[in-house]
């Protein structure tokens, strides 16, 4: 007998480089940020789905000793101001998943203010197109730290060894130490093999895979 594969019970999905290729904007901004700092350029994937404060805090670099929240404004502040591209599959899935009943979550190390101008701007949706949003401000402990993840499945009331995740290596550790069992890495800012050594279950170029786990 053909066993039923279980139905999602939740979608927590991350922004930057998830929903969003953002990643060229953020990059510019931090690269535009150390040059009027007078800093060389660091490797940048340190950043990648993490907190920046958490970055600016906790490792080595020309900003060690200053506040890290000026830091981030400062490199906020040179952040090229236009829409990042939505993700191929991005928008379709986000709305699948709630017409279908499945509940969203987007659980990432950005503020509040990006979340919504994504949504927006680059995927043409609001805040209430998703359930739930959990945001730096959200949580004590930034990715690779589980909290986030743990948080957006108790709003959201599901199972996390039954929900799906995407995001990036950070957050791919991050869901898998929630207890989520499916997670993917989404291989726009990190190539296969990092996604993979992080723990994802699957790696995909982008979103549209996805779409096939909501028709179960």
């Amino acid at each position: 007998m053909t066993a039923v594969p279980e139905r999602v019970s939740g979608l927590l999905l991350d922004l930057d480089g998830t929903l969003v290729d953002s990643e060229p904007l953020h990059r510019a901004g931090y690269e535009a940020y150390f040059a009027h700092r007078g800093w060389d350029v660091p490797d940048l994937s340190v950043f990648t789905g993490r907190r920046a404060e958490d970055v600016f805090a906790t490792e080595p670099g020309p900003w060690a000793g200053l506040d890290s929240a000026e830091v981030l404004a400062g490199v906020l502040a040179h952040v090229p101001d236009e829409a990042a591209p939505a993700v191929p599959g991005a928008r379709d899935l986000v709305v699948a998943a709630r017409s279908g009943g499945v509940p969203v979550a987007i659980v990432t190390s950005a503020g509040p203010a990006w979340v919504e101008r994504s949504l927006v701007e680059s995927l043409g949706l609001t805040l209430d197109s998703v359930d739930t949003v959990v945001t730096a401000r959200d949580v004590a402990d930034g990715k690779p730290h589980p909290a986030g993840f743990a948080l957006a499945c108790e709003r959201l009331g599901v199972d996390a060894s039954r929900a799906v995740a995407a995001d990036s290596p950070a957050g791919v550790r991050a869901a898998l130490a929630a207890g989520v069992r499916r997670v993917h890495g989404i291989a726009t800012t990190h190539p296969e093999a990092v996604l993979a050594a992080a723990g994802a279950t699957a790696v995909d170029d982008d979103l549209r895979p996805l779409l096939g786990l909501l028709r179960r």
